[in-house]
């Protein structure tokens, strides 16, 4: 065979082997979050866990190609966050991230998403920021947000006589933006703030800021804090005796893994907001003990089920899409609900909003406990639309500028 055939014949048979490799290279999606820190119970890596939960059910291809999840610990440090979010997207074909614990977290990767055209899908930031002032056309929000919990959690603790509140706050973002939305919706409903202190992460030691709530006289003590810290700090006031002078504290951001890390003597009678309860229905049952088999018999938080729920949404859309853009494949989000076994006909919004459903929910007492994870007795069902806050309100720029997403 002449010499310029056989040259023709092996860059024909390269271009095929390059072809086909590139066509079975896999589509990643990356599992961001607190693994090692005070957030990492309710994230962590049981949201890794979730997102591979999702790639199986899918059946573990998208695109004809196969589906790979990756995690990292951003040690809730938006520097290494977005160095971490960098890589994945320049050298590790990573199409989404998931899960970015705390909002300063989730700001910080959002620049980085956004210059790359990557999905970023959160579960666990808590500033609703994400889908106003900050919502970028690759962004999805879901599961729960400060607005949504103070909505529910505020109007309910005032309509049953708590109208005088002192704020422990952690001094971060997210905790800054869980006080901000609580105010708006106390003062709204004829409730006002006696006074407030702030603490830094990962604080051991809340007997002083526990006294000054004490002493504030309080009809509510608000905790605008988040896992170990808000643990510590109902621990601690149990030691006050804080409750049983009178008092009552009221959580603004509190997960199914706290309370039960609390236990429910310390933690009977709390009443907060959520976005999920595994033991709502049948099918979130069904799931939930699939989870549980392969997370050391832990029920699945909130922040977990969003995780599995927007990668099994997310594979769907990008099928739809037929691309790897993240802004295509966050339209082909919005433009279907959201329908798994966890939640049912779920609206996104323009904006990136989710629309779930919140429930306010009360602690149960150890004697209304039937096993280890049954803790939640539903007190009320409070619709995604007048849950989370109107579009209008948001100052999200890209809700504003484009029309709606066509609804099925």
């Amino acid at each position: 065979m002449p010499r310029r055939r056989t040259g023709l014949l092996w860059t024909f048979i390269a271009l095929l082997i390059g072809s086909a490799t590139a066509q079975e290279a896999p589509i990643r999606i990356g599992v961001l979050n607190d693994q090692s820190g005070v957030y990492a119970d309710f994230g962590g890596q049981g949201s890794v866990l979730a997102a591979r939960m999702a790639v199986e059910d899918y059946g573990g291809r998208v695109l004809g190609r196969p589906v790979e999840v990756v995690s990292a610990d951003h040690q809730n440090k938006p520097d290494i966050a977005s160095n971490i979010a960098r890589r994945w997207f320049d050298l590790d074909n990573v199409d989404a991230v998931l899960d970015l614990t705390t909002s300063v977290v989730a700001l910080a990767v959002r620049e980085v998403a956004v210059a790359r055209n990557r999905a970023l899908l959160i579960s666990s930031a808590s500033s609703p920021d994400m889908t106003g002032k900050a919502c970028s056309p690759v962004t999805v929000h879901w599961g729960f947000d400060s607005y949504a919990n103070a909505n529910v959690a505020a109007k309910a603790t005032v309509a049953a006589g708590g109208k005088r509140w002192f704020f422990v706050t952690g001094d971060n973002a997210g905790s800054r933006a869980q006080e901000a939305q609580a105010m708006r919706f106390l003062e709204a409903e004829g409730g006002t703030a006696v006074g407030g202190v702030r603490h830094s992460l990962g604080t051991a030691d809340f007997s002083s800021y526990l006294m000054q709530a004490q002493a504030s006289k309080a009809d509510v003590i608000a905790l605008a804090n988040a896992g170990g810290d808000m643990i510590n700090a109902i621990k601690q006031s149990q030691e006050f005796g804080i409750i049983r002078s009178g008092q009552n504290i009221v959580p603004m951001l509190a997960f199914i893994s706290d309370i039960h890390a609390l236990g429910l003597e310390a933690a009977q009678g709390l009443t907060f907001a959520s976005g999920f309860y595994w033991d709502r229905t049948e099918s979130t049952r069904a799931w939930s003990r699939r989870f549980m088999k392969r997370n050391r018999e832990r029920a699945p938080t909130v922040v977990q089920a969003g995780t599995y729920s927007l990668v099994l949404h997310f594979l769907k859309a990008m099928d739809a899409a037929r691309t790897e853009a993240g802004d295509a494949v966050v339209r082909a989000m919005k433009a279907q609900p959201v329908n798994d076994a966890l939640w049912s006909n779920v609206t996104i919004r323009d904006d990136g909003r989710g629309l779930n459903d919140m429930y306010l929910v009360r602690v149960k007492t150890p004697a209304e406990s039937t096993e280890p994870w049954d803790l939640y007795k539903i007190l009320a069902t409070v619709p995604g639309s007048e849950a989370y806050r109107p579009t209008a309100d948001g100052g999200c720029p890209l809700a504003a500028a484009a029309p709606s997403v066509p609804r099925p």
